[in-house]
């Protein structure tokens, strides 16, 4: 198993930005598809950006501020999220199927959004 830490969290205010970071204990080159998750308090843990070969997928409410990427060379997953919003204030989570499907999951970064 690649383990996964997440970091890059943090207080911004609305209008802000981030770039969060998920770095892999080992390479990613074997993992096609990474997902960001994010978890809001008393909430689900949902699904908010995959990057899987070329492709890349979106939640409806983080269209066109949040951008995944990733690079192999450095084993790091990427989320760049501009124009925050309150409601993205969550834990942010990556991960993959492989961890999804045993329960694992890491510690996560904060991100909050408030004036």
């Amino acid at each position: 198993q690649v383990q996964l830490v997440e970091s890059g969290g943090g207080l911004v205010q609305p209008g802000g930005s981030l770039r969060l970071s998920c770095v892999a204990s080992g390479s990613t080159l074997s993992i096609d598809t990474l997902d960001w998750y994010r978890q809001a308090p008393g909430k689900q843990r949902d699904l908010v950006a995959r990057i899987s070969g070329g492709t890349t997928y979106y939640a409806d409410s983080v269209k066109g501020r949040f951008t995944i990427s990733r690079d192999n060379a450095k084993n790091t997953l990427y989320l760049q999220m501009i124009s925050l919003k309150p409601e993205d204030t969550a834990v942010y989570y990556c991960n993959y199927l492989d961890r999804i499907q045993i329960g694992l999951w890491g510690q996560g970064t904060q991100v909050t959004v408030s004036s």
